[in-house]
């Protein structure tokens, strides 16, 4: 097994750098894909020096991504450390550099909104409102420098922990640990992305299928969205999610499936088959 040179001080910087532009091309197919693969360009070309490994590792990181921004520096450190195996010819594939990458994203996303948006954040923005409403000129410097000072220390060593634990992680690959951590990433993550399609997908369907009187002359009307909840819950949303996974294995573009989901729900409910 050939020998990487790890990362220096300088790739380090530049990732740092990088990754603060992170959410600079956002888009709604693939979230921050874009700006993962510009943050892990100096480990790329660290590790990998013939143009087609390169290639394939800026394409293997252009691949859906979202968690929140400022911890995900320890995602990129793990993902640098496999990065840095598999270069090195240690048994670490792509779907093992994905799945523990997108395993990650679900739980930092869970851990950090709460801690850095809804804690850190509201708690400076107390303190600098109520210095700036007795005139203070501190109210906003208190405001501006915590909490780049939290998201500067966050994004810094959240970056080298997750390098260094990662690299750690990684040497025993001859043993089972990588294989186990893989197969939990891939468990949680798909965990993750079945309760979001649960609690963010709404589908109403009030098409009436039957009206019938109850034993106390109640007059009950029997829907189609009744009757699908009586088999399971969330039937339809689990169903078009399904659909969406087809049609993203057989190579259609997500734009067209996108579109596809805004024609049928529009003739769905000029139909009367779907509801508001």
């Amino acid at each position: 097994m050939k020998k990487v040179q790890p990362l220096t001080k300088r790739d380090i910087i530049s990732t740092y750098f990088r990754s603060t532009f992170m959410l600079g091309s956002f888009n709604f197919e693939r979230m921050q894909a874009i700006g993962v693969c510009v943050t892990m360009i100096p480990a790329i070309k660290r590790f990998y020096h013939k143009k087609e490994d390169q290639a394939a590792a800026l394409k293997r990181h252009l691949e859906f991504f979202n968690t929140t921004p400022w911890p995900a520096s320890a995602i990129f450190g793990v993902t640098a450390a496999m990065e840095q195996k598999k270069a090195e010819g240690g048994d670490i594939d792509e779907a093992a550099i994905t799945n523990v990458k997108i395993g990650l994203m679900g739980p930092l996303a869970g851990i950090g909104d709460p801690i850095f948006w809804g804690t850190a954040r509201t708690i400076l923005a107390a303190l600098g409102a109520s210095l700036a409403l007795s005139g203070s000129i501190l109210g906003p410097l208190l405001f501006f420098f915590g909490i780049n000072i939290v998201r500067m220390l966050t994004r810094w060593y959240g970056f080298q922990v997750g390098y260094r634990q990662g690299t750690d992680i990684v040497q025993d690959v001859a043993g089972n640990r990588l294989k186990k951590l893989t197969q939990m990433a891939s468990v949680l993550g798909l965990f993750v992305m079945g309760s979001l399609v649960s609690k963010w997908t709404n589908i109403k369907m009030p098409l009436t299928l039957a009206h019938y009187k109850d034993q106390a002359g109640h007059l009950v009307t029997t829907t189609l969205q009744s009757t699908l909840d009586s088999l399971l819950p969330g039937l339809v949303a689990l169903l078009m999610t399904f659909a969406c996974m087809w049609l993203l294995k057989h190579k259609v573009n997500a734009i067209w499936i996108i579109f596809g989901m805004f024609a049928v729900g529009i003739l769905g409910y000029w139909a009367g088959i779907f509801g508001l």
